[in-house]
Protein backbone atom coordinates (compact mmCIF):
# COMPACT_ATOMS: atom_id res chain seq x y z
CA UNK A 1 0.00 0.00 0.00
CA UNK A 2 0.94 3.35 -0.61
CA UNK A 3 -0.17 4.44 2.40
CA UNK A 4 0.00 4.00 6.63
CA UNK A 5 -3.98 4.39 6.06
CA UNK A 6 -4.84 2.80 2.18
CA UNK A 7 -8.44 4.26 0.75
CA UNK A 8 -10.02 1.76 -0.35
CA UNK A 9 -12.75 1.72 -3.43
CA UNK A 10 -14.90 -0.98 -4.59
CA UNK A 11 -15.88 -0.65 -7.81
CA UNK A 12 -19.40 -2.39 -8.67
CA UNK A 13 -20.49 -3.04 -5.17
CA UNK A 14 -23.31 -5.64 -5.06
CA UNK A 15 -23.86 -7.96 -2.64
CA UNK A 16 -19.87 -9.33 -2.68
CA UNK A 17 -18.24 -5.92 -3.16
CA UNK A 18 -20.45 -4.82 -0.42
CA UNK A 19 -19.93 -7.60 1.62
CA UNK A 20 -15.95 -6.98 2.09
CA UNK A 21 -16.46 -3.00 1.85
CA UNK A 22 -18.74 -3.26 4.64
CA UNK A 23 -16.24 -5.58 6.91
CA UNK A 24 -12.90 -3.47 5.97
CA UNK A 25 -14.62 -0.55 7.11
CA UNK A 26 -15.83 -2.15 10.68
CA UNK A 27 -12.37 -2.48 10.73
CA UNK A 28 -11.72 0.96 10.59
CA UNK A 29 -10.10 1.32 6.75
CA UNK A 30 -11.47 3.91 4.59
CA UNK A 31 -13.99 2.35 2.02
CA UNK A 32 -16.19 4.17 -0.88
CA UNK A 33 -18.86 2.01 -2.19
CA UNK A 34 -19.48 2.54 -5.99
CA UNK A 35 -22.72 1.27 -6.55
CA UNK A 36 -26.11 1.76 -8.10
CA UNK A 37 -27.99 4.19 -7.35
CA UNK A 38 -30.91 2.71 -5.25
CA UNK A 39 -28.32 1.05 -3.24
CA UNK A 40 -26.45 4.24 -2.64
CA UNK A 41 -29.17 5.90 -1.77
CA UNK A 42 -30.43 3.84 0.99
CA UNK A 43 -26.45 3.74 2.25
CA UNK A 44 -26.56 7.50 2.31
CA UNK A 45 -30.33 6.83 4.33
CA UNK A 46 -29.38 4.39 6.85
CA UNK A 47 -25.97 3.03 6.65
CA UNK A 48 -24.87 -0.81 4.64
CA UNK A 49 -26.28 -3.47 7.14
CA UNK A 50 -25.22 -6.72 7.22
CA UNK A 51 -27.23 -9.67 7.93
CA UNK A 52 -24.95 -12.65 9.45
CA UNK A 53 -25.91 -15.84 11.16
CA UNK A 54 -23.29 -15.08 14.50
CA UNK A 55 -24.68 -11.56 14.37
CA UNK A 56 -26.03 -8.33 11.55
CA UNK A 57 -24.05 -5.16 12.04
CA UNK A 58 -24.53 -1.78 10.21
CA UNK A 59 -21.69 0.47 9.00
CA UNK A 60 -21.26 4.42 8.08
CA UNK A 61 -19.89 4.49 4.66
CA UNK A 62 -19.07 6.70 1.21
CA UNK A 63 -21.15 5.72 -1.32
CA UNK A 64 -21.42 6.72 -4.98
CA UNK A 65 -22.77 6.07 -8.58
CA UNK A 66 -19.44 8.17 -9.69
CA UNK A 67 -16.38 6.34 -10.78
CA UNK A 68 -14.33 8.99 -9.85
CA UNK A 69 -14.01 7.69 -6.62
CA UNK A 70 -11.72 6.02 -7.96
CA UNK A 71 -9.17 8.93 -7.54
CA UNK A 72 -6.99 9.16 -4.78
CA UNK A 73 -7.70 4.97 -3.78
CA UNK A 74 -4.92 2.78 -2.71
CA UNK A 75 -6.28 0.03 -3.65
CA UNK A 76 -9.64 -0.92 -6.15
CA UNK A 77 -11.58 -3.27 -5.67
CA UNK A 78 -13.01 -4.28 -8.98
CA UNK A 79 -16.18 -6.58 -8.54
CA UNK A 80 -17.92 -5.85 -11.39
CA UNK A 81 -20.20 -8.60 -13.39
CA UNK A 82 -17.50 -9.80 -16.64
CA UNK A 83 -19.47 -8.22 -19.16
CA UNK A 84 -18.37 -4.83 -17.89
CA UNK A 85 -14.37 -5.28 -17.00
CA UNK A 86 -13.66 -3.82 -20.84
CA UNK A 87 -15.58 -1.00 -19.53
CA UNK A 88 -15.29 -0.53 -16.60
CA UNK A 89 -11.21 -0.79 -16.99
CA UNK A 90 -11.04 1.43 -19.61
CA UNK A 91 -12.78 4.27 -17.73
CA UNK A 92 -10.72 3.52 -14.56
CA UNK A 93 -7.20 3.93 -16.93
CA UNK A 94 -7.16 7.91 -16.81
CA UNK A 95 -8.65 8.02 -13.33
CA UNK A 96 -6.37 5.78 -11.25
CA UNK A 97 -3.71 6.76 -9.04
CA UNK A 98 0.32 5.68 -10.52
CA UNK A 99 0.84 3.10 -7.33
CA UNK A 100 -2.94 2.18 -6.81
CA UNK A 101 -3.28 -1.79 -7.16
CA UNK A 102 -6.70 -2.78 -8.69
CA UNK A 103 -7.99 -6.20 -7.22
CA UNK A 104 -10.33 -8.40 -9.59
CA UNK A 105 -12.93 -9.95 -7.31
CA UNK A 106 -14.55 -11.35 -10.52
CA UNK A 107 -16.15 -14.80 -11.60
CA UNK A 108 -14.53 -16.46 -14.67
CA UNK A 109 -11.13 -16.48 -15.49
CA UNK A 110 -10.06 -13.73 -18.09
CA UNK A 111 -10.96 -10.39 -15.91
CA UNK A 112 -7.51 -10.00 -15.00
CA UNK A 113 -6.12 -9.87 -18.34
CA UNK A 114 -8.58 -7.78 -19.73
CA UNK A 115 -8.23 -5.11 -16.91
CA UNK A 116 -4.33 -5.63 -17.43
CA UNK A 117 -4.67 -4.39 -21.32
CA UNK A 118 -6.41 -1.04 -20.49
CA UNK A 119 -4.27 -0.02 -16.86
CA UNK A 120 -0.85 0.32 -16.15
CA UNK A 121 -1.36 -0.47 -12.52
CA UNK A 122 -0.63 -4.29 -10.97
CA UNK A 123 -3.48 -6.11 -11.26
CA UNK A 124 -4.23 -9.14 -8.74
CA UNK A 125 -6.68 -11.66 -9.59
CA UNK A 126 -8.37 -13.15 -6.74
CA UNK A 127 -10.54 -16.20 -6.12
CA UNK A 128 -13.29 -15.11 -3.57
CA UNK A 129 -15.00 -17.97 -1.56
CA UNK A 130 -18.37 -15.77 -0.49
CA UNK A 131 -21.89 -16.36 -0.37
CA UNK A 132 -23.79 -13.81 -0.61
CA UNK A 133 -26.92 -12.15 -1.74
CA UNK A 134 -29.02 -8.57 -2.01
CA UNK A 135 -31.99 -8.75 -0.46
CA UNK A 136 -32.89 -4.93 -0.42
CA UNK A 137 -30.73 -1.93 -1.54
CA UNK A 138 -28.39 -1.00 1.24
CA UNK A 139 -28.59 -4.44 2.63
CA UNK A 140 -26.19 -7.70 2.00
CA UNK A 141 -27.16 -10.89 3.71
CA UNK A 142 -23.73 -13.74 4.19
CA UNK A 143 -24.27 -17.62 3.95
CA UNK A 144 -21.09 -18.94 4.53
CA UNK A 145 -17.50 -18.40 4.39
CA UNK A 146 -15.58 -15.44 2.86
CA UNK A 147 -11.96 -16.30 2.32
CA UNK A 148 -9.58 -15.00 -0.61
CA UNK A 149 -6.80 -16.72 -2.90
CA UNK A 150 -4.44 -14.00 -4.54
CA UNK A 151 -1.64 -13.90 -6.36
CA UNK A 152 0.47 -12.95 -9.20
CA UNK A 153 -1.15 -13.25 -12.98
CA UNK A 154 1.50 -14.06 -14.61
CA UNK A 155 4.92 -15.68 -14.24
CA UNK A 156 6.78 -11.91 -15.13
CA UNK A 157 4.24 -10.85 -12.34
CA UNK A 158 5.59 -13.84 -9.71
CA UNK A 159 9.08 -12.44 -10.05
CA UNK A 160 8.18 -9.17 -9.47
CA UNK A 161 9.42 -8.48 -5.84
CA UNK A 162 7.98 -5.56 -5.37
CA UNK A 163 4.29 -7.12 -5.95
CA UNK A 164 5.21 -9.99 -3.61
CA UNK A 165 5.40 -7.08 -1.24
CA UNK A 166 2.46 -5.65 -2.05
CA UNK A 167 0.28 -8.98 -1.92
CA UNK A 168 1.42 -9.68 1.45
CA UNK A 169 0.49 -6.48 2.48
CA UNK A 170 -3.14 -6.61 0.78
CA UNK A 171 -3.29 -10.41 3.14
CA UNK A 172 -2.29 -8.01 6.12
CA UNK A 173 -5.25 -6.00 5.31
CA UNK A 174 -7.71 -8.15 4.83
CA UNK A 175 -6.42 -10.63 7.45
CA UNK A 176 -6.42 -7.91 10.06
CA UNK A 177 -10.41 -7.12 9.31
CA UNK A 178 -10.73 -11.25 9.87
CA UNK A 179 -10.75 -12.21 6.28
CA UNK A 180 -8.62 -14.91 5.81
CA UNK A 181 -6.59 -14.49 2.36
CA UNK A 182 -3.98 -16.99 1.15
CA UNK A 183 -1.13 -15.87 -1.31
CA UNK A 184 -1.00 -18.34 -4.33
CA UNK A 185 1.56 -18.23 -7.02
CA UNK A 186 -1.14 -20.76 -8.41
CA UNK A 187 -4.14 -18.33 -8.62
CA UNK A 188 -5.05 -18.95 -11.97
CA UNK A 189 -5.39 -22.42 -11.25
CA UNK A 190 -7.52 -21.40 -8.19
CA UNK A 191 -9.62 -19.31 -10.69
CA UNK A 192 -9.71 -22.45 -12.99
CA UNK A 193 -11.03 -24.55 -10.27
CA UNK A 194 -13.72 -21.97 -8.79
CA UNK A 195 -14.56 -21.56 -12.84
CA UNK A 196 -14.81 -25.40 -12.59
CA UNK A 197 -17.44 -25.47 -9.77
CA UNK A 198 -19.23 -22.43 -10.95
CA UNK A 199 -20.49 -24.36 -14.29
CA UNK A 200 -21.02 -27.54 -12.00
CA UNK A 201 -23.83 -25.37 -10.21
CA UNK A 202 -25.06 -21.96 -12.06
CA UNK A 203 -26.74 -22.77 -15.00
CA UNK A 204 -28.54 -25.94 -12.93
CA UNK A 205 -29.09 -23.37 -10.14
CA UNK A 206 -30.50 -20.57 -12.60
CA UNK A 207 -32.58 -22.74 -14.80
CA UNK A 208 -34.18 -24.84 -11.76
CA UNK A 209 -34.23 -21.77 -8.84
CA UNK A 210 -32.94 -24.41 -6.95
CA UNK A 211 -30.14 -24.20 -3.89
CA UNK A 212 -27.06 -26.09 -3.76
CA UNK A 213 -27.90 -28.63 -1.58
CA UNK A 214 -31.63 -29.66 -3.04
CA UNK A 215 -29.12 -30.04 -6.55
CA UNK A 216 -27.02 -32.35 -4.26
CA UNK A 217 -30.02 -34.32 -3.53
CA UNK A 218 -30.91 -35.18 -6.56
CA UNK A 219 -28.93 -38.54 -8.15
CA UNK A 220 -29.66 -37.29 -11.91
CA UNK A 221 -28.55 -33.35 -11.18
CA UNK A 222 -24.73 -34.81 -9.46
CA UNK A 223 -25.34 -37.06 -12.96
CA UNK A 224 -24.88 -34.40 -15.34
CA UNK A 225 -23.08 -32.18 -12.92
CA UNK A 226 -19.93 -35.23 -13.46
CA UNK A 227 -20.68 -34.64 -17.25
CA UNK A 228 -20.41 -30.86 -16.70
CA UNK A 229 -16.72 -31.31 -14.61
CA UNK A 230 -15.46 -33.87 -16.89
CA UNK A 231 -15.44 -31.38 -19.96
CA UNK A 232 -14.35 -28.58 -18.04
CA UNK A 233 -11.18 -30.75 -16.76
CA UNK A 234 -10.56 -31.45 -20.81
CA UNK A 235 -10.46 -27.83 -21.26
CA UNK A 236 -8.12 -26.59 -18.38
CA UNK A 237 -6.13 -29.19 -18.96
CA UNK A 238 -5.96 -28.72 -22.63
CA UNK A 239 -5.05 -25.04 -21.76
CA UNK A 240 -2.47 -25.47 -19.52
CA UNK A 241 -4.08 -25.56 -15.99
CA UNK A 242 -2.77 -27.47 -13.75
CA UNK A 243 -6.28 -28.82 -11.85
CA UNK A 244 -6.40 -32.14 -9.32
CA UNK A 245 -9.18 -33.83 -10.58
CA UNK A 246 -9.81 -35.99 -7.19
CA UNK A 247 -9.65 -32.01 -5.77
CA UNK A 248 -11.75 -30.42 -7.94
CA UNK A 249 -14.53 -33.41 -7.82
CA UNK A 250 -14.41 -32.78 -3.62
CA UNK A 251 -15.02 -29.20 -4.40
CA UNK A 252 -17.89 -29.65 -5.87
CA UNK A 253 -19.33 -31.85 -3.27
CA UNK A 254 -17.49 -29.69 -1.16
CA UNK A 255 -19.53 -26.50 -2.14
CA UNK A 256 -23.12 -28.21 -1.46
CA UNK A 257 -22.32 -28.97 2.26
CA UNK A 258 -20.94 -25.82 3.28
CA UNK A 259 -23.75 -23.62 1.17
CA UNK A 260 -26.79 -25.64 1.20
CA UNK A 261 -29.41 -23.09 0.93
CA UNK A 262 -27.25 -20.97 -1.69
CA UNK A 263 -28.80 -19.90 -5.12
CA UNK A 264 -25.72 -19.30 -7.63
CA UNK A 265 -25.46 -15.74 -8.49
CA UNK A 266 -26.66 -16.95 -12.30
CA UNK A 267 -29.86 -17.81 -10.52
CA UNK A 268 -30.13 -14.66 -8.86
CA UNK A 269 -29.68 -12.58 -11.67
CA UNK A 270 -32.28 -14.41 -13.58
CA UNK A 271 -34.43 -14.14 -10.88
CA UNK A 272 -34.49 -10.30 -11.31
CA UNK A 273 -34.70 -10.23 -15.33
CA UNK A 274 -31.46 -9.15 -15.42
CA UNK A 275 -28.35 -10.63 -18.15
CA UNK A 276 -26.40 -12.89 -16.12
CA UNK A 277 -22.47 -13.93 -16.36
CA UNK A 278 -23.09 -17.47 -17.52
CA UNK A 279 -20.82 -16.19 -21.42
CA UNK A 280 -17.81 -16.18 -18.92
CA UNK A 281 -18.53 -19.58 -17.41
CA UNK A 282 -20.35 -22.28 -19.42
CA UNK A 283 -20.23 -20.05 -22.52
CA UNK A 284 -16.28 -20.10 -22.12
CA UNK A 285 -16.05 -23.86 -21.60
CA UNK A 286 -18.04 -24.07 -24.61
CA UNK A 287 -15.84 -21.65 -26.96
CA UNK A 288 -12.78 -22.90 -25.85
CA UNK A 289 -13.86 -26.05 -26.12
CA UNK A 290 -14.55 -25.65 -29.67
CA UNK A 291 -10.70 -23.68 -30.25
CA UNK A 292 -8.96 -26.97 -28.93
CA UNK A 293 -11.52 -29.23 -30.09
CA UNK A 294 -13.08 -30.72 -27.32
CA UNK A 295 -16.52 -31.70 -27.41
CA UNK A 296 -18.41 -29.97 -24.46
CA UNK A 297 -21.95 -31.42 -25.01
CA UNK A 298 -23.34 -30.79 -21.79
CA UNK A 299 -21.83 -27.41 -21.22
CA UNK A 300 -23.53 -26.08 -23.92
CA UNK A 301 -26.74 -27.41 -23.35
CA UNK A 302 -27.13 -25.75 -19.94
CA UNK A 303 -25.56 -22.70 -21.46
CA UNK A 304 -28.32 -22.63 -24.22
CA UNK A 305 -31.05 -23.21 -22.24
CA UNK A 306 -29.53 -20.04 -19.74
CA UNK A 307 -29.21 -17.86 -22.45
CA UNK A 308 -33.01 -18.86 -24.03
CA UNK A 309 -33.98 -18.54 -20.19
CA UNK A 310 -32.21 -15.41 -20.09
CA UNK A 311 -34.03 -13.07 -22.95
CA UNK A 312 -37.30 -14.44 -21.86
CA UNK A 313 -37.02 -12.71 -18.82
CA UNK A 314 -34.89 -9.60 -19.83
CA UNK A 315 -37.72 -9.09 -22.62
CA UNK A 316 -40.53 -9.92 -19.68
CA UNK A 317 -39.15 -7.24 -17.15
CA UNK A 318 -41.59 -4.23 -17.58
CA UNK A 319 -39.60 -0.98 -19.28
Amino acid sequence: MTSTTPRITVVGAGSVGSYFGAVLARAGHLVTLVARPEHVAAIEASGLKVHKADGDFTVRLPATTSLEAVRGADLVLLCVKSRDTEDLARRMAALLEPGAVVMSLQNGVENPATIARHVRQPVVPTAVYVATAMPAPGEVRHFGRGELVIGPATPRDAADAALRARLQDIAALFGGAGVPVQVSDAVMDELWAKLLVNCAYNAISALTQQPYGAMAAQAPIRELQENLVREVLAVAHASGRALDEQAARASVEQIARSMPGQLSSTAQDLARGKATEIDDLNGLIVRRGAELGIATPANQSVYALVKLAEAARISAKPA
